[in-house]
């Protein structure tokens, strides 16, 4: 193969989903970089490729970029992926991709399966625009104010969430998003435990409340955008609470005054 960096989609569960290209560019590299060598080396033994591994994940990457592309403008061909799904979409190497662009160095996407992308196809909500987020603030606090920034946003939103998770994000997606917003739930896609359910959030809340079994596994949340009248009731609910924060520090008319401005 050419030198260059190779950004190679992998299964995001099933592992036949690998596509061909990606299976002859993973043979023919002289190096994957991995996210994780221990997870992907389940994939390669899968497929019989014995190209050698090396780790490229958060903790490191910065370090492993210039040694990485060192090794490109050498004439090594180097795959890049993650442990499942498309690099760089809520996993590590943005940094070696602008590093190898930076470098002069050629950049050639494999495409394939994205967890994101899947869910979107399968959720039964608008797909025309949409808006991905990715994994929200794991506190309570820091989730509920993202997500009161993302309540008057019309295009369908995409997130993440972590199986232990999900419960309290259910709750404080009905608290700001309001309980009758519609959203599809996807788990496992691919798996042999894969679920799909679209529903009201309320619904989903109380389904994913009574069921441990939905609390585990990878989890994609596909939640419609606000509609105009959505938008305006969710306008007036942020409103009401910048009013309530400022109150006691000026006097009602300044409050008002700023948060109309």
């Amino acid at each position: 193969m050419k030198a260059g960096l190779y950004v190679v989609a992998t299964p995001i569960g099933h592992l036949d989903d690998l596509s061909q290209r990606a299976l002859h560019t993973l043979q023919q590299v002289q190096l994957i970089a991995a996210e994780d060598t221990r997870q992907s080396a389940h994939l390669l033994q899968h497929h019989g490729i014995h190209t050698p591994l090396t780790a490229c994940h958060d903790h490191n990457e910065g370090q492993r970029a210039a040694e990485l592309i060192g090794r490109i403008q050498q004439g090594e061909a180097i795959a890049l992926i993650s442990d499942a799904g498309t690099p760089l979409i809520s996993d590590p190497g943005f940094r070696l991709v602008r590093a190898a662009h930076d470098a002069g160095v050629p950049v050639s996407p494999i495409p394939g399966p994205c967890a994101a992308i899947a869910a979107l196809s399968a959720a039964g909500l608008p797909s025309d625009r949409f808006f991905f987020e990715g994994f929200l603030p794991a506190k309570t606090a820091g989730r509920q104010a993202r997500l009161r920034e993302l309540a008057t946003e019309p295009a369908t939103l995409i997130f993440y969430e972590a199986p232990h998770r999900i419960a309290a994000m259910l709750e404080d997606l009905c608290h700001c998003f309001g309980p009758d917003r519609q959203a599809t739930l996807c788990r496992e896609l691919t798996k042999t435990f894969e679920t799909l359910r679209r529903a009201p959030l309320a619904t989903l809340r109380d389904w994913v409340a009574s069921d441990p079994n939905q609390q585990k596994g990878e989890i994609v949340l596909v939640v419609a955008g606000a509609d105009p009248h959505n938008r305006q009731q969710a306008q007036q609910q942020q409103a009401l609470e910048m009013l309530k924060k400022l109150l006691p520090h000026m006097p009602l008319k300044t409050a008002a005054q700023l948060v109309a401005d």
